[in-house]
């Protein structure tokens, strides 16, 4: 009796099932690449090229999530995939760069500081990992470690873009990574903007809005605007938490007789 073949289409099906699973699984592998050179480039003292590159594997760990959830390709292996990418881009690589470019000049207080920047990622990725599942989808709990190291990233772009020298502003630099650090690890809560649906229709001036920041203000002066953003993104949590401490202190507060 022969054996049962499957039709040609289910074959077909079967691959193309596996082909999407390997597709955010790429952006993954990129953005891994991305942490990679730029541990390379601080290394050989390209400190503008490594800062770039942490922006691109931020960019890149954006879309590794995006396209898994819109192809419907999520998995338990590509959760942990990312997070091992995660700590090379976000952990290493920013805490190696800025060390080579500023700390390195702070001797053991330097690599000190480059460490507990580390640690605290690795923290960070952690605790999110075993979290996922119970905290408020809109906040996340610290700050988002792509998030502290673009604020690592942009001092150095937009230092290095004004020609400024590491040395010079070695206790700047030791401060904005030891802020990013212990940020990431605190309960201080972020909008993750997993609210927005991009298949929902927006409002043409919130449309407006986007084309002209993506396409007109960020290519007009990249180095200086990224780290703006980043900026006021880090301290937009303490101000939500400001405000959250307020108005339930009002809350508790007795009426007056």
């Amino acid at each position: 009796m022969p054996a049962y073949l499957p039709d040609r289409n289910v074959i077909k099906s079967r691959l193309r099932r596996r082909g999407i699973y390997l597709l955010p699984n790429l952006f993954t592998t990129a953005a891994l690449f991305s942490g990679f050179y730029a541990i390379v480039q601080a290394m050989n003292g390209n400190f503008e090229s490594s800062a770039i590159a942490i922006f691109i594997a931020m960019v890149l760990d954006g879309l590794d999530g995006r396209v898994a959830r819109l192809t419907g390709t999520q998995s338990e292996f590509g959760a942990e995939y990312d997070s091992m990418s995660d700590m090379v881009s976000f952990g290493v690589a920013p805490a190696l760069t800025i060390y080579e470019w500023a700390l390195k000049e702070m001797n053991q207080w330097g690599w000190i500081v480059a460490f507990i920047y580390c640690a605290c990622a690795a923290l960070r990725l952690a605790r999110f990992n075993t979290n996922i599942e119970v905290v408020d989808k809109r906040f996340f709990q610290g700050l988002p470690s792509p998030a502290a190291a673009a604020l690592i990233a942009g001092l150095i772009w937009v230092t290095q873009d004004f020609q400024i020298q590491g040395n010079d502003i070695k206790w700047l630099a030791c401060s904005v990574t030891l802020f990013a650090a212990l940020t990431m690890v605190s309960n201080i809560p972020f909008y993750s903007g997993k609210e927005i649906n991009l298949r929902r229709r927006v409002p043409f001036v919130t449309a407006l809005l986007l084309v002209l920041f993506f396409f007109v203000l960020i290519p007009s002066h990249p180095p200086v605007v990224l780290f703006a953003l980043f900026v006021v993104y880090a301290l937009s949590g303490y101000v939500v938490k400001i405000w959250r401490f307020g108005r339930s202190k009002r809350n508790i507060e007795p009426p007056v007789a």
